[in-house]
């Protein structure tokens, strides 16, 4: 008998790529942005530094794909079932809210990987891309990034009524994190207030870690960000479990 979590997992997945608007916004939108900004700015080595413009950013518009697949697919289509009582027929099954969440997010994860294996195509084909860091290290904060964003996203997506109140909430989440994290904007051009208040996301130390994994550096070197990322794992997954609403 198949499992609740593997039967969720596949037909989230079949109904994502069937969804135009979440495919082109989480594998096309991130990938189109990283060859407009590197036509403009290049790839060559910036001055006293091994690495150019997109070597260092890259993991920036990974934490895009990450943050529209976690934030706003996630939480706009658990609302959606929850106002159409389809929660509510899966609560009459042997399915837990563990289970639906797990579900959302390995068929969620899935296109975010694909997301990210478009950008490093092109960035290795077309400007000649750089990894600099230890692999295993770089999947292992890649992963760790991606379930923190995920774990934030599973607590609107447990609580949103209704589909259009899961969409608001999720533009609420989406767009401070997007232009304060340094996904779509460098961090540096940040006022210092808003670097103060872009500490306080996910994303933020997300895209950091990753950075400085894949230009060379080991994740224990950065405590801060790997607490912060570990505690909305745990923090996410707590909320959305505990108060998961079934209608």
């Amino acid at each position: 008998m198949k499992s609740p979590f593997i039967a969720v997992s596949k037909s989230e997945f079949i109904l994502y790529l069937r969804e135009p608007s979440a495919f082109f916004f989480t594998l096309i939108f991130p990938l189109l942005l990283m060859l407009l900004f590197a036509s403009i700015w290049g790839n060559e080595p910036f001055p006293g530094e091994e690495f150019g413009y997109v070597d260092f950013s890259v993991t920036a518009f990974m934490g895009m794909v990450m943050v529209t697949s976690f934030i706003m697919s996630l939480t706009t289509s658990m609302a959606a079932y929850r106002e159409k009582g389809i929660l509510k027929r899966f609560r009459a099954a042997p399915v837990t809210p563990f289970s639906i969440l797990m579900g959302q997010l390995a068929a969620v994860f899935a296109v975010t990987v694909a997301g990210v294996i478009l950008l490093l195509i092109a960035g290795f084909a077309i400007y000649d891309l750089k990894f600099m860091g230890n692999f295993f290290e770089f999947v292992f904060v890649f992963h760790l990034s991606a379930v923190s964003i995920a774990a934030l996203g599973f607590i609107p997506a447990s609580l949103a009524p209704t589909a259009r109140s899961g969409e608001v909430i999720a533009n609420i989440m989406y767009f401070p994190m997007l232009f304060l994290s340094g996904a779509a904007l460098p961090h540096s051009m940040l006022p210092d207030f808003l670097k103060d208040i872009s500490l306080l996301l996910p994303l933020t130390h997300a895209i950091k870690l990753m950075q400085g994994v894949w230009l060379g550096g080991h994740f224990w070197d950065y405590p801060v960000h790997l607490a912060v990322l570990i505690g909305f794992v745990f923090a996410g997954l707590f909320v959305s479990v505990r108060f998961f609403r079934w209608e």
